[in-house]
């Protein structure tokens, strides 16, 4: 009888190595694809900033332009309030659509957690 519980704990032991190995495989590949993302996201955000610097010397300058250009035609008061208020509803839209790229759900690891799945699952039906 000795001899028969052999195999099995063998098997058993090779189960639970490779069910070790695999969460181990698993929690690298999580690893190497946050690493991704984040640096994905650092990344992004970097370029954000320096364009918005940029582009915001360039707007007000821009814009000190057409308020002298519209005072031509109309009162100052009114250049300014007209520039003032176009400028301010495409600033909201432009930060509306950052906001949405910057998602959490953007950022998940999506191969990863879909290959823990799959393990998952694979255990389960041999565990079966």
């Amino acid at each position: 009888m000795a001899s028969q519980d052999q195999p099995i704990k063998s098997l058993l032991a090779d189960v639970f190595s490779g069910i070790t190995t695999l969460l181990r495989q698993e929690l690298q590949l999580v690893q190497a694809e946050s690493s991704e993302k984040l640096s994905q996201a650092m990344t992004g955000f970097l370029s954000l900033l320096v364009g918005l610097l940029v582009g915001f010397s360039a707007l007000i300058i821009l814009l000190q332009a057409l308020v002298l250009a519209l005072s031509n035609v109309m009162a100052p008061t009114y250049a300014a309030l007209l520039v003032g208020g176009t400028v301010a509803l495409v600033a909201f839209i432009l930060i509306q659509q950052g906001q949405s790229r910057v998602k959490a759900g953007n950022l998940m690891p999506e191969r990863t957690m879909k290959a823990m799945r799959e393990d998952r699952e694979m255990v389960m039906e041999k565990v079966r």
